[in-house]
């Protein structure tokens, strides 16, 4: 008897039955990796720069006269006058500057010039 035909046959038998299980991959993958890596970046960049800048436009549009402040650049003083989104700052005897709202880094705590000068 001529087995070589019945072995070729079986042989390819597990072939033919994986090329018939085997699925085309999935668009979801991508969508669900884009989707995570997307949530990620949100809690770990987005939301924190978005909290510090409504910290920061809090502590701006809560500013009044005699507030002590330092600027972007460095420069401390005391608010003199406020007038839409500028402030006159004082920083020294008669010598007053103006700067944008926005150039307010932080305010500092009640006496901090004076205790410099």
């Amino acid at each position: 008897m001529n087995y070589t035909k019945y072995l070729l046959a079986f042989s390819l038998m597990p072939n033919i039955a994986l090329a018939q299980s085997q699925q085309p991959p999935s668009a979801y993958g991508p969508i669900i990796m884009f989707i995570g890596f997307f949530i990620f970046i949100y809690f770990l960049m987005i939301r924190p720069q978005n909290k510090r800048q409504k910290e920061l436009l809090d502590m701006v549009s809560a500013l009044e006269k005699g507030d002590e402040i330092i600027t972007a650049s460095g420069l401390i003083g005391k608010v003199k006058e406020i007038k839409g989104a500028y402030i006159t700052l004082e920083v020294g005897e008669n010598l007053v500057l103006k700067f944008q709202k926005s150039a307010v880094s932080s305010v500092l705590p009640k006496g901090t010039v004076d205790s410099i000068k």
